[in-house]
């Protein structure tokens, strides 16, 4: 028998194998595998979707912790609360972000604190903890966010392209002193953002792609055009620690000190650190006060369009609360504008505890849409579940928050629809809850910093739309997300809007 006989004998003998493999999964749900390459396949035809298709295989299966394995990989995904806080919290130190992500996400995050475990990711949190515990920062931050609200609501179109630009502005401000100005009426271009957004999608994919390293390597398909953005990344942040490092040395010592912005914290904390790590402490933290608020904004936006009894109840709220602010008050303003900026200055971190559905309605937009919608872990020794699934070393762990809002076991019959009075119980608004259940920011040692700031910026942006303006979708648009690190819209939203009076 010849050669090229028996190479296609192997290759009739691989295929019949593969045909048998695929034959056997017939009528068996969840994840359909190929020999060798496990889910691959899968994966890259349901990319695109792959929070829905995740969804979709927990479902059909009927289970809240599922396997999966490609190529030099094994993946264990769950959303069952027990087993996310012994994740979380009862066996944190075995399941830290791990080496498999840390090397996928080196090139935009490097070793700042979304992408690095024990001392230097304790360091970093400490720094951090004290930064957004700071009541002057709090007092700081309601007035930058009230500033720029109101600079969007004189815009209010294309509005996740705004809400990205008024969240770089405000933590770029916040965090690094800087006055970046992107959210001015001409709307400039943006290259940093475009390209730390390229970078957050490529750099996601190597989550699907078993063979990014070996196209690392060769420089092509989308390995070869993230080294072009990082440079553009780079570029961006290491202007704003030139910057920075200059005004501080032309300062005396105790005005230093009284610097708010983390990026000063962090070069007054060790005047040893490198520009390199600079640069990673401020894109996590871009990362942390762009993308997740943005974000959340984006899909309530297009929750309440697509719910008009929620804005209209929203919308009830607000004007009862202006009213009530204003019962005293003789002179009110007459033009649009100044009704606009008089409503603005009654939103203060008191106040604001008063919107109690507004508070629920961005809640629900959280639960269903998360800012982090798949959390990957390492595992560092092999262990069991709360729920008796085996996961081995070296293998990841993800849970899945986007999944879990669709659980029916979790969240009832009802648990895909966007409903506010979910959070009503008894009569009476409860926002607590589990967040192992609830898991929008994360828990146990690792849980969001910037929870309060975040919902800050996010109930006066949202306060100041729906007070003043009706949102209508725009019709026969496409609403796909694009898949990254963190969620949002692949095209954004459109919306037309009408002024409320």
């Amino acid at each position: 028998m010849g050669v090229g006989a028996l190479i296609l004998l192997g290759l009739l003998a691989f295929a019949s194998w593969c045909a048998i493999h695929r034959i056997r999964q017939i009528g068996t749900p969840g994840f359909k595998t190929w020999p060798l390459i496990g889910v691959t396949l899968e994966v890259a035809a349901n990319y695109h979707r792959i929070y829905d298709w995740l969804s979709w295989n927990f479902r059909v299966k009927e289970t809240m912790t599922m396997s999966a394995t490609m190529p030099g990989r094994s993946y264990v995904f769950t959303v069952d609360p027990a087993n996310v806080e012994h994740i979380l919290k009862t066996n944190f130190a075995n399941y830290p972000k791990g080496e498999e992500f840390h090397e996928i996400f080196e090139p935009l995050l490097g070793n700042g604190i979304f992408n690095s475990d024990g001392e230097p990711w304790r360091i970093q949190r400490k720094t951090a903890s004290f930064e957004f515990s700071s009541r002057v920062l709090r007092d700081v931050s309601c007035r930058v966010f009230k500033d720029h609200a109101l600079k969007l609501a004189r815009i209010k179109i294309y509005l996740q392209d705004l809400f990205m630009r008024m969240t770089l502005d405000t933590i770029c401000f916040l965090g690094f002193g800087l006055h970046l100005g992107v959210l001015a009426p001409n709307l400039p271009r943006n290259d940093f953002a475009t390209a730390f957004d390229a970078c957050n999608a490529i750099i996601s994919y190597r989550f699907a792609d078993p063979f990014w390293k070996f196209k690392r390597f060769l420089r092509i398909g989308q390995e070869r055009s993230l080294q072009r953005h990082l440079q553009v990344v780079d570029d961006f942040t290491h202007s704003i620690i030139c910057q920075r490092r200059l005004q501080l040395q032309d300062q005396p010592k105790d005005h230093q000190q009284s610097r708010q912005d983390l990026l000063s914290r962090f070069m007054l904390l060790d005047e040893s650190f490198s520009d390199d790590h600079l640069r990673d402490v401020i894109l996590n933290f871009v990362i942390a006060g762009r993308d997740t608020t943005a974000s959340t904004l984006s899909y309530f936006t297009y929750m309440i369009a697509s719910h008009p009894d929620c804005a209209t109840k929203i919308y009830q709220e607000l004007h009862e609360f202006e009213e009530l602010q204003l019962a005293d008050n003789s002179h009110r303003p007459s033009s649009f504008e100044d009704k606009i900026h008089g409503f603005t200055q009654l939103l203060t971190y008191e106040s604001l505890a008063k919107l109690v559905y507004l508070h629920a309605a961005l809640m629900e937009t959280l639960r269903l849409f998360p800012a982090v919608p798949l959390n990957f872990k390492g595992v560092v020794a092999d262990d069991v579940l709360p729920s008796g699934a085996m996961v081995k070393r070296g293998s990841t762990l993800s849970y899945a928050p986007y999944c879990m809002a669709r659980i029916k076991s979790i969240w009832g019959s009802d648990a895909s629809q966007f409903r506010p009075e979910r959070w009503r119980r008894d009569g009476a608004w409860d926002f607590s809850i589990s967040s192992f259940k609830f898991t929008a920011f994360q828990a146990g040692p690792r849980i969001c910093l910037g929870k309060d700031s975040a919902f800050l910026q996010m109930k006066i942006t949202a306060a100041l739309l729906c007070r003043f303006f009706e949102f209508q979708l725009v019709p026969r648009q496409i609403l796909t997300y694009r898949v990254m690190a963190t969620i949002s819209f692949a095209n954004g939203v459109k919306v037309t809007t009408s002024n409320r009076t």
